[in-house]
C-alpha cells in the first residue's frame, strides 16, 4: 500500500469510527490470537499495545487524542493499565501485551514496570531504565554533554557528596563561586532532581537585584519576582549562566529519531505571567527548528532512549543550547501533531511486530526514506531542492500623491532625519509619519484661521495628506509612507496631478512631498496564500495524488509535515520589504506548514527580509531604459485610428498573442481610453450620489474605506488620466486597472455600478498592451530591463541548484544507495527548499528571462528560434506563457531540482530540472484563460481537450505551478499593537 493511500485510509476512518473508549482490563491474556476486525471477517491477529502510566497522564486529552488514533489502525488494539493495577498488584498479575508504553511521573512506580517488562519482555517504545537518569539533572546534562550537544557552561554544587571539593561555594554581592567555578548574575539555580521544578535566577546590583522564582504552573502563573538575592543554604544545585534568549523558550517534541515538533512559548522568566488565548490554552508560537536543531532532536531522543521525548532549547549567542530533557510528553492541542505521533508510532510498531506475529502488513512510507517522488516524465526520482518565485496576495489599489511645499516645518523635518546629506528622505517609522501629520494639521489651522493665505492652494492635498495619515486611527509602519525630495531651484513643469502649481512658481529651494499609502494585503490576500500554502505540499514526498486540473490531494499534503519534522528539510523563506509581501509569506508558511494562530509571529519567526542584498527590491539600474521604453509607447497609444499593421509591429514587435488579443479588442487606443474615460465619468457620479445619499453614505467598503476615500482614489484618476489639452496620460492605465479590478471583486455589492464589467473589460485589455511593455518593447530591451531588475535573484537561485549538485558530488564518494540505507543518518540527504516573495516587476522580469534567455542554445547554436521549434514542448509551453495577458496576485515561477543517485555523477541523466509557471488567481469577470496541463497531467491529450471553464474558482491562487515549462535595507515589521495616531 502506498503512502498516500495509507494516509486517505487513515483520515476516512477517523470521519466513520464511533467515538474511541479505552477499556481498563485486568485481562492476562495477550489479544493477539482472538480479536476480531471491526468488519467481522473472522479471526484477525493484532498488537497489542498496553499503556502503563498514572491515570492522570493516561487519561489526560493528547494521550487520549493519540491512543484513539492508534486504535484505527486494523492491526493494533490499545489495552490502558488502571492505576489500581499499577500501584496495588504484582506484576505478575498485570495484563499481557506485545508493545508497552510506560513513563515516569509523580507516583509512578518505575520499578515494577522494570520487573514486568524484565517479566513479560514486551516491545519497550520509551526506555525504563534512562527514565532513571532523567529525573537527576546531573545525569541529564552528563549525557548531553557525553553526546557533544551544546548546553550552557555549569557546575554543580553536590551537598550530597561526603567529598567537600564538590560543595565549595563563596557568595558575592554580584557573582558565586562553585567549587572553583565563577558564575556572575545574571545566573540561574536548578535543584539536581528534575521533579523539583523551584528554578531561581539570580539578578545583579545594576539592574535591582533580587531573583525570578520559577514553579511549575500554577493557574496563569509560573514565576514570581522576589527581592531575595542570596542562593539557598541547603540542597543540591546546578548553577550556570543564564543565556539572553528574546524572551521566548523552544519546546520541542520528538516522536522516533526522524520527528520533531516543535513550539516556543513566552518564558516564565520574564514576567512569570501566563499568556492564553480565548479558550484560557497557553499561547505558543510556531517555530522552524534549523537543521543543527533538527539533529539535536535526534540526538537526544537516541541518547535518552526515549521514542516519545520532550525537551527544551535556548536559542542565544547565535547558538541552541539544551537546558532541560522532560522525557515522555506531548505537545498539548495540536491536531496535527497527535495525527503525526500516532502514525508513527503505529508504524513503529508494526514494523517492528508484524513480523513476528505473521501479521500481513505492508511497510509504508518512512520518515528516513529518501524523498522519491515521481517526476512529469513518470520516472521516480529523488527530490533535491524547490525553488519559487512567488508574487504577493490580493491588496488594496496603491495610491500616490504630490505636492510641493516650502514651508520650514517641512524643512525642519527634512533636516532632522538626514535630508541634507542625501538629498531625500523616506519617512515610515510611526514616530516620523506624526511628526507629518501634525505639521499637515498645524497648516489647516493656519489656513483656517487665514493666517497664511498663500498656503489656500495646498489646502486640497493638505487636507488628503491629514486623512491619509489619519486612516486606520493607528500607524502600522507598513501602510504608509512619506517621502521628501530636494528641489534647489523648485519643481520643474511636470505631470497633469500637480494642478499646474507650480507653472508660475519662483525658483526657490522647495521639496517635493510624495505621499503613498493603499497596497496592503487583504483579508481575501491572506486566504488566497494560505491557500496557496497548502496546496504547494503536493510536490512533496506524500504529497502526490489527484491533483491535475485544480482537484489536490496535497489539501492533506501530510508528506511536506513529515518531511518538514525531519532534518530533511531546510527551509528558508525570503520577502522584499514591503508589508502586504512579508504578509504574504507569512500567510502562506502558515498554509505550507499547517501552523495555526496570528501571521504576527510566523512573520518574525520565520520570513527573512531579502532588502538588504538587493535580493528582492526594485532599486536598479534599469528604469532609465523602462523610462524610454514608457515614452515611446505613450506615443505609439496617441493614434487616433484603428491599430494599422505598422503600429502593431512597432507596439509588439516579440509578437506576444495576449498583446494582439487586446490590439484587436482595442483597435483604437485613443476611442478606447475615451469610453474608458466616460465610465470614470459615471461611476465617479454613482460615488458622489452614495456619498451624500442618507440611505447609502454610511454603508461600509471593504476593507474599512470610506466614500470619501473612495471618491478622492477615482477622482485623482478621473483628473490625471486625461490632460486639459485631451491628451491620455498612458501611463496611468494600471491604476485605472487596479482600482476597477479591485472595486469589482471586492465593492460591487455596494457601489451597484451597472457598467462595471464594462470599465473593467475596456482598462483591462489597454492595461495588457501597456503593462508588459512598460519592460521594455523589443526582446533585446526586456533583457535589458529584466536582467537590471532580477540579475542579483537569478545568482541565488543558481547557487540554491548549484550547491545541491556540489554536494551530490561531495557525498558519492562514501554514500549508500538509498534503499539499503535504511536509519542511517544522512543530514545532507535533505530537500532545499527556498521562497522568495516579490512584486509583480521580479515575476514579469523572471519570465522575460525563461523565454528570452536562451535556455536551450548551446555553444554550437546561431539561431535560438531554430532551437526553440525543434522542441516541441518548449514552444507550447511558450506559446501558453504568450497568452497569458497578467501576472495575476499569487503568480509562481518553480523550479524543481531531482536527482538519480544511481547514475553516474558527471553523466547528463543524474540530474533533472524541471520549470513550472502559474499565472495566479483569476478575476470574478475574467473569461477565455488558457488551459494548462496542471502539475501532474494524466495526459496531453487531456490537456488539449480540457475547457478553459476548468481552471480554478475566482477567489483561489490556481494550482500550484499549472504550466510545465520544460519537463527535464530597513526590516518592516508590523507591530502586534498598533501605535495610535495622536
Amino acid at each position: 500500500m502506498s503512502y498516500t493511500e495509507l494516509e486517505h485510509g487513515y483520515q476516512g476512518l477517523r470521519k466513520t469510527r464511533p467515538p474511541f473508549y479505552l477499556p481498563h482490563s485486568n485481562d492476562g491474556q495477550k489479544g493477539s490470537d482472538s480479536d476480531t476486525d471491526d468488519g467481522g471477517s473472522g479471526a484477525t491477529k493484532q498488537v497489542v499495545v498496553g499503556i502503563c502510566a498514572m491515570a492522570k497522564k493516561s487519561q489526560s486529552k493528547p494521550m487520549r487524542e493519540i491512543l484513539m488514533r492508534l486504535q484505527e489502525f486494523q492491526y493494533i488494539r490499545i489495552l490502558v493499565f488502571s492505576e489500581e493495577t499499577i500501584v496495588s498488584k504484582p506484576v505478575e498479575e498485570w495484563p499481557l501485551v506485545d508493545c508497552l508504553i510506560s513513563f515516569h511521573s509523580k507516583g509512578f512506580p518505575l520499578e515494577k514496570a522494570l520487573q514486568y517488562a524484565n517479566l513479560r519482555h514486551p516491545y519497550v517504545i520509551n526506555n525504563l531504565h534512562m527514565q532513571y537518569d532523567i529525573q537527576d539533572r546531573r545525569k541529564v546534562y552528563a549525557i548531553l554533554e557525553s553526546q557533544g550537544i551544546e548546553i550552557p557552561r555549569y557546575a554543580v554544587l553536590d551537598r550530597d557528596s561526603p567529598d567537600p571539593k564538590h560543595h565549595e561555594l563563596i557568595e558575592s554581592e554580584d557573582h558565586v563561586e562553585v567549587n572553583g567555578v565563577v558564575f556572575n548574575k545574571p545566573f540561574v539555580e536548578k535543584p539536581v532532581s528534575a521533579e523539583d521544578h523551584n528554578i531561581y535566577i539570580y539578578y545583579p546590583t545594576s539592574a535591582g537585584g533580587g531573583s525570578q522564582r520559577l514553579f511549575r504552573k500554577i493557574g496563569s502563573r509560573s514565576s514570581v519576582y522576589s527581592p531575595e538575592s542570596r542562593v539557598r543554604k541547603t540542597g543540591s544545585f546546578i548553577y550556570e549562566d543564564f543565556m539572553p534568549t528574546d524572551g521566548t523558550d523552544v519546546k520541542v517534541y520528538t516522536v522516533g529519531p526522524d520527528y520533531a515538533h516543535a513550539e516556543a512559548r513566552k518564558s516564565p522568566a520574564l514576567d512569570g505571567k501566563v499568556e492564553r488565548d480565548s479558550e484560557g490554552k497557553e499561547i505558543r508560537y510556531p517555530v522552524i527548528l534549523s537543521n543543527a536543531e533538527k539533529l539535536i532532536s535526534r540526538k537526544v531522543c537516541l541518547a535518552f532512549k526515549q521514542t516519545v521525548c520532550g525537551f527544551d532549547l535556548l536559542r542565544a549567542n547565535g547558538k541552541s543550547f539544551v537546558c532541560d530533557v522532560n522525557g515522555f510528553s506531548f505537545v498539548k492541542n495540536s491536531n496535527k501533531y497527535y495525527d503525526d505521533c500516532a502514525k508513527i508510532l503505529g508504524n513503529m510498531i508494526l514494523r517492528e511486530l508484524a513480523p513476528t506475529l505473521h501479521i500481513p502488513w505492508s511497510v509504508p512510507f518512512q520518515l528516513d526514506d529518501p524523498p522519491i517522488v515521481p517526476t512529469t516524465f513518470g520516472k521516480m526520482m529523488e527530490l533535491r531542492c524547490v525553488v519559487a518565485v512567488i508574487r504577493h496576495g490580493d491588496r488594496t489599489p496603491k495610491q500616490k500623491m504630490k505636492v510641493e511645499v516650502r514651508h520650514p516645518k517641512f524643512f525642519e523635518i527634512f533636516e532632522k532625519y538626514g535630508g541634507k546629506t542625501d538629498g531625500a528622505v523616506k519617512l515610515k517609522r510611526p514616530k516620523q509619519l506624526q511628526e507629518v501629520l501634525d505639521i499637515a494639521r498645524f497648516l489647516l489651522n493656519e489656513i483656517e484661521q487665514r493666517s497664511a493665505p498663500e498656503l489656500a492652494e495646498k489646502q486640497t492635498k493638505l487636507e488628503q495628506l491629514k486623512s491619509v495619515l489619519e486612516m486606520y486611527g493607528h500607524f502600522s509602519g507598513i501602510n504608509r509612507k512619506v517621502q521628501m525630495k530636494y528641489q534647489p531651484k523648485g519643481r520643474p513643469k511636470s505631470s497633469s496631478s500637480d494642478d499646474g502649481e507650480n507653472q508660475n512658481s519662483p525658483a526657490d529651494p522647495s521639496l517635493v512631498l510624495i505621499v503613498k499609502w493603499g497596497g496592503e494585503l487583504t483579508p481575501a490576500g491572506r486566504i488566497q496564500a494560505e491557500e496557496l500554502g497548502r496546496i504547494f505540499r503536493c510536490m512533496y514526498p506524500g504529497g502526490q495524488g489527484r491533483h491535475y486540473y485544480g482537484e489536490y490531494a496535497g489539501t492533506q499534503g501530510l508528506g511536506l509535515l513529515r518531511l518538514h519534522s525531519t532534518y530533511r528539510h531546510d527551509l528558508k523563506i525570503y520577502a522584499s520589504d514591503e508589508g502586504r509581501v512579508q504578509m504574504t509569506a507569512a500567510a502562506f508558511a502558515k498554509g505550507l506548514l499547517a501552523l495555526e494562530g496570528e501571521l504576527t509571529p510566523i512573520l518574525v519567526q520565520m520570513v527573512k527580509s531579502a532588502n538588504t542584498n538587493g535580493l528582492l527590491d526594485n532599486d536598479n539600474e534599469a528604469s532609465k531604459y523602462q523610462d524610454i521604453a514608457k515614452a515611446r509607447l505613450h506615443s505609439l497609444m496617441q493614434q487616433d485610428r484603428d491599430f494599422t499593421a505598422e503600429d502593431r509591429t512597432a507596439i509588439n514587435p516579440c509578437n506576444s498573442i495576449s498583446i494582439n488579443m487586446a490590439l484587436d479588442f482595442v483597435k483604437n487606443p485613443v476611442r478606447c481610453c475615451e469610453r474608458v474615460q466616460s465610465l470614470i465619468h459615471k461611476l465617479m457620479a454613482i460615488v458622489r450620489l452614495k456619498k451624500d445619499d442618507p440611505k447609502t453614505r454610511d454603508a461600509t467598503l471593504y476593507h474599512g474605506e470610506t466614500w470619501e476615500l473612495m471618491g478622492r482614489r477615482w477622482g485623482k484618476i478621473e483628473k490625471d488620466f486625461c490632460s486639459k489639452n485631451n491628451v491620455f496620460d498612458i501611463s496611468k492605465i494600471p491604476d485605472i486597472y487596479d482600482c476597477i479590478k479591485y472595486d469589482l471583486q471586492h465593492n460591487q455589492h455596494t457601489l451597484q455600478f451597472d457598467q462595471a464589467e464594462d470599465l473593467y473589460i475596456n482598462s483591462k485589455y489597454l492595461a495588457d498592451i501597456v503593462i508588459p511593455q512598460e519592460y521594455g518593447m523589443t526582446m533585446m530591451e526586456k533583457l535589458t530591463i529584466s536582467q537590471g531588475i532580477c540579475t542579483p535573484l537569478l545568482k541565488k537561485i543558481r547557487a540554491d541548484l548549484q550547491r545541491n549538485i556540489e554536494e551530490a558530488g561531495e557525498e558519492n564518494v562514501n554514500r549508500l544507495n538509498p534503499r539499503y540505507s535504511h536509519g542511517v543518518s544522512s543530514p545532507g540527504r535533505h530537500v532545499r527548499t527556498r521562497l522568495y516573495f516579490t512584486s509583480e516587476s521580479h515575476l514579469h522580469s523572471l519570465l522575460t528571462v525563461l523565454r528570452f534567455g536562451g535556455l536551450l542554445s548551446s555553444q554550437e547554436d546561431v539561431s535560438v528560434k531554430k532551437n526553440v521549434s525543434k522542441d516541441e514542448q518548449w514552444r507550447r509551453a511558450m506559446e501558453y506563457v504568450s497568452m497569458v495577458s497578467e501576472i495575476n496576485y499569487m503568480s509562481q515561477v518553480v523550479i524543481l531540482l531531482y536527482e538519480d543517485p544511481t547514475k553516474d555523477p558527471c553523466s547528463e541523466e543524474r540530474f533533472h530540472v524541471e520549470l513550472h509557471f502559474s499565472p495566479g488567481v483569476n478575476c470574478c469577470v475574467q473569461k477565455n484563460l488558457p488551459p494548462g496541463p496542471g502539475f501532474r497531467p494524466h495526459s496531453r491529450n487531456d490537456v488539449r481537450n480540457k475547457s478553459s471553464s476548468d481552471n480554478s474558482p475566482s477567489d483561489s491562487p490556481g494550482p500550484s505551478s499549472p504550466v510545465q515549462m520544460r519537463r527535464k535595507g530597513e526590516h518592516t515589521i508590523p507591530v502586534s499593537e498598533p501605535i495610535p495616531i495622536r
